[in-house]
């Protein structure tokens, strides 16, 4: 080591000597409230009251005051126009049929037991219909609505104080379209509730502009494949978005807010993430988007506010974290061993508690991200700084194994390992290293400042 750099490393050992014995300390600033205004619109899904007038089924021009017997006698291609209040549970095993009601307050109670309505057959649409009071029995999958047959449709619909929303099971190419799905509130944990829209072996579904809440987790996936989940809005759930075994499928624009974790991506493989966001999910796992055995994975342009954890990955391979907002987390990002990414730039890691977390005893460079904590110095004028930076090093590392030594967060011995690790380098210790990091922050994070 040249002597320039022995004297460096004494100097910084001195001054952190001086500082536990209480020569030097300075309180760290603390984290500004968490709390974010989101430009989102979250229902008032408990405002609606179901109508008592008595319930008329129409079908070519018959009346009926059932909707099983106007299914029943619908040829394929027929609307049964639905008003009121039916009192039953009904199955339709005619293909290409719609249920519709015109003005979206007509009503399948199902009064507590089972499953309410039950498609068999394929080309079923349900437009604007209210299904509510399913049975309680999670072993039984008792569902508001429950798709058997391929290609259906359910849209603009109510599917409220239910185990299970809608569950598609071992059929293709069904669309769920602005449907607002309430499971109950009054059951708790989550977990012992149904899932809001669960998804069994399912190829080319489509979900999307559906509110849900009140539900175990708000989109279950099992076995699905090149499932699009767009412009959804999940929260007061266990999981916001549950993935299990489902590959090259696409989570786009969505918000998870208030859950116990936002999305929870585990065991698949070709996956793209984009642009979704996921605030404020604090319970017991706390988590923004969980990677847990993830392979192959695009992970880009989410939002990612006021969690417990922004990103956990968890022996996850070839994952891309680009231009991703991680702002005000308890920990921005924590990386375990077994995983590998593939691209880490574009980021913008702003007032996280702790911004990196990887327990490897190696270096880890990333290369292009914006840190709200480094000190930047662009001599160039391309944006990027000459200075590299190491948000996750021997302090960092000393802060999470001994938090008593947190008051000597922003001392000068602590400083002075920090220009030690970021310089010259003089110290080469194990985390991540950003060697070129951005200037400014490509994201807006500031509209989530409270009011």
């Amino acid at each position: 080591m040249k002597r320039m750099e022995v004297g460096f490393v004494a100097l910084a050992t001195i001054v952190l000597v001086g500082s536990v014995l209480g020569l030097a300390f300075v309180e760290s600033d603390e984290r500004d409230d968490p709390g974010a205004q989101l430009d989102v619109e979250l229902p008032d899904v408990h405002s609606f009251e179901p109508t008592d007038e008595p319930g008329v089924a129409t079908v070519n021009g018959d009346r009926f005051e059932s909707v099983q017997r106007a299914v029943d006698v619908a040829d394929p291609g027929d609307t049964v126009a639905l008003e009121g209040r039916f009192d039953e549970r009904v199955t339709v095993d005619t293909p290409g049929i719609t249920l519709a009601s015109g003005d979206g307050m007509a009503v399948i109670d199902g009064g507590g037991e089972g499953t309410v309505l039950r498609i068999e057959a394929d080309e079923v649409t349900v437009d604007g219909v209210w299904v509510r009071n399913s049975g309680f029995d999670t072993t039984a999958e008792d569902a508001g609505v429950w798709i058997a047959g391929a290609n259906a449709t359910v849209v603009d619909s109510r599917i409220t104080e239910i185990t299970f929303g809608v569950w598609v099971d071992d059929v293709d190419d069904a669309v769920l379209r602005g449907n607002t799905v309430v499971g109950h509130p009054d059951v708790f944990p989550p977990a012992q509730r149904g899932n809001g829209i669960h998804l069994y072996r399912t190829d080319g579904t489509v979900v999307e502009d559906n509110a849900i809440t009140a539900v175990r987790d708000g989109i279950y996936f099992s076995f699905a494949t090149d499932v699009l989940a767009r412009d959804n809005r999940m929260w007061d759930t266990r999981f916001g978005v549950h993935y299990m075994y489902s590959d090259d499928c696409a989570l786009v624009n969505n918000v998870a807010v208030g859950n116990d974790v936002g999305y929870a991506l585990m065991v698949s493989s070709d996956l793209e993430i984009l642009d979704n966001v996921a605030v404020d999910n604090r319970g017991p796992s706390g988590q923004g988007i969980l990677i847990l055995q993830i392979d192959d994975a695009r992970i880009a342009g989410n939002e990612v506010v006021g969690n417990v954890n922004g990103f956990h990955v968890d022996n996850s391979q070839r994952i891309d974290l680009e231009d991703n907002l991680i702002l005000r987390n308890e920990l921005g990002i924590s990386v375990t061993t077994g995983s590998t990414l593939a691209s880490v730039a574009g980021n913008s890691f702003v007032q996280n508690d702790r911004q990196v977390l990887t327990p490897i005893r190696a270096q880890q460079h990333w290369d292009g991200n914006y840190w709200s904590d480094a000190s930047a110095a662009d001599l160039t004028g391309d944006g990027r700084s000459e200075v590299r930076h190491q948000p996750e090093g021997i302090v960092e590392t000393l802060i999470y194994e001994h938090p008593e030594v947190l008051v000597f967060a922003e001392s000068p011995a602590f400083d002075a390992i920090r220009l030690a690790e970021s310089s010259f380098p003089v110290v080469e210790s194990p985390g991540v290293v950003d060697d070129r990091p951005l200037v400014e922050s490509d994201h807006d994070w500031r509209r989530y400042d409270a009011d």
